[in-house]
């Protein structure tokens, strides 16, 4: 049924796990979905040890929670030493170490005393235990309306158990070139965008309210040409018009006011920008012919209570930041997958094979005759096979659904400090190669105390280098 499908489409959000997510997707049925197949999510007397030995179980966020759509109130540890306290309950775990995810509570403690040492935006009354709060389904009705109206892969695991970039990396282009931090965003292997102009098979990544940062990641991205790039507005007419490429990844707004759900902004936006891209897709021509997947870059440091698991393949033979050698996967990450050849209430999972964000490369690899960029999408199962129906439906599983909404005023203003991933954009475009007024190459990014800064900074210094790329 692959071949059926004409486009895929990602969406990679921001730095949430499983559990918090989609864990009690089916809790009130027994984990077990509609379809009669097996679901691991959580049964709600899962657990984790504060400081002083005590148990803090898992709890459900509410409505009248404080600042609900914005837990946790502070930005967990997602640095590979953080993962493994986490996972492990230590930093640097032993070969034979066994990974018990009982570190969660503790490893938030710690995350709360670095974030406020660097100032970072805390919350009032954030607590290490809130790092156990759970959005139920009522919370988030999008994503878990499509979790349940098409599939959900309760067995999708990030690529590697650290930060953002590596896993985008992994995601786009099957490595992250030994990298397990995100001090190095850009990178010199060939990505999926490349090597499907390799093959004349179109391609887009759209931005949110800016060029995409994933331009810059690669350097078949960097040089190719302006056509492949646009903002989110640019993928609402494309879908409109049926002039959708064979291969679109969205990326969402990166600023702390913004729709990428990085704890701790606000998570309605990105049910709204979820809700958007599922009804892009839907009102347009192409709907019957498209794939499109909605999962998230890394954990961020949230709790899940499943173990990642060994046996992955590492993608090449670049020795790994920190001694790490590649052959365990990330933290599990929510992943829906949505298309009317998909038979509601479908747990996806690919047998004894683990998906991780190469099934998505492979995915595209497989449906266009590519081949693989690294050892890992080589080894990584494909998605196909979630496509089932041999009629498309016509059904839809959002109808009636309201979109959320935090109805309060933001903790998060303009005026604040950049957020990291706007921040690490500006620093991106502060590299491209723009003439100033003498004809010199030389650039010093100034100083951006602001989103607001960040925001008009990157909008001028892409709006100048795509003027001297035209120019030159």
């Amino acid at each position: 049924m692959l071949d059926e499908v004409q486009h895929i489409v990602v969406l990679m959000l921001e730095n949430r796990s499983f559990d918090q997510m989609l864990g009690f997707l089916y809790t009130e049925h027994g984990n077990v979905s509609p379809a009669g197949q097996p679901f691991e999510g959580l049964r709600g007397s899962e657990s984790n040890p504060d400081g002083q030995g005590h148990s803090v179980p898992v709890f459900h966020i509410t409505p009248t929670t404080k600042s609900g759509y914005f837990m946790p109130g502070a930005d967990p540890g997602e640095h590979f030493q953080d993962v493994n306290q986490q996972l492990f309950g230590m930093l640097t775990p032993q070969p034979t170490s066994q990974a018990t995810c009982m570190g969660f509570v503790r490893g938030y403690a710690s995350s709360l005393k670095a974030d406020a040492a660097r100032k970072w935006k805390i919350l009032p009354g954030t607590t290490p235990e809130d790092i156990m709060g759970v959005f139920p389904p009522d919370m988030l009705p999008v994503l878990s309306g499509l979790a349940r109206g098409f599939a959900v892969c309760d067995h999708w695991f990030s690529s590697v158990p650290t930060m953002t970039m590596p896993n985008r990396a992994f995601a786009c282009a099957g490595t992250s070139q030994g990298h397990m931090d995100d001090a190095s965003h850009s990178f010199t292997v060939p990505s999926i965008f490349g090597l499907l102009s390799k093959h004349q098979v179109n391609w887009s990544i759209f931005g949110y309210k800016h060029e995409p940062l994933t331009r810059g990641n690669f350097p078949d991205t960097l040089s190719a040409p302006d056509s492949h790039f646009g903002r989110f507005a640019d993928f609402q007419a494309a879908a409109k018009q049926g002039k959708l490429a064979a291969f679109t990844f969205l990326e969402p707004e990166w600023s702390s006011t913004g729709n990428s759900q990085h704890p701790n902004y606000d998570v309605a936006l990105g049910e709204q920008l979820i809700h958007d891209v599922y009804y892009a897709l839907r009102s347009g021509p192409a709907w019957n012919q498209t794939l499109l997947i909605v999962t998230y870059d890394e954990h961020g440091g949230n709790y899940d209570h499943v173990a990642p698991p060994g046996g992955a393949t590492p993608p090449d033979a670049t020795p790994g930041e920190f001694g790490f050698d590649f052959t365990r996967f990330g933290v599990r990450v929510p992943a829906v997958l949505v298309s009317p050849l998909i038979k509601a209430g479908t747990v996806f999972r690919a047998g004894e094979a683990t998906i991780d964000h190469t099934s998505i490369l492979k995915t595209i690899e497989k449906r266009w005759s590519l081949p693989s960029l690294t050892a890992r999408d080589r080894a990584a199962p494909d998605l196909g096979a979630v496509l089932t129906l041999a009629a498309p439906r016509t059904d839809d599983p959002l109808a009636g659904v309201s979109v959320p909404s935090s109805r309060g005023t933001s903790p998060h203003q303009a005026s604040d400090p950049p957020s990291r991933l706007l921040r690490m954009h500006a620093e991106m475009v502060s590299k491209l190669p723009v003439p100033d007024a003498n004809g010199s190459l030389q650039h010093t990014m100034p100083p951006l105390e602001t989103n607001a800064e960040c925001d008009a900074y990157i909008e001028a210094r892409t709006r100048a280098w795509k003027a001297s790329q035209r120019n030159g």
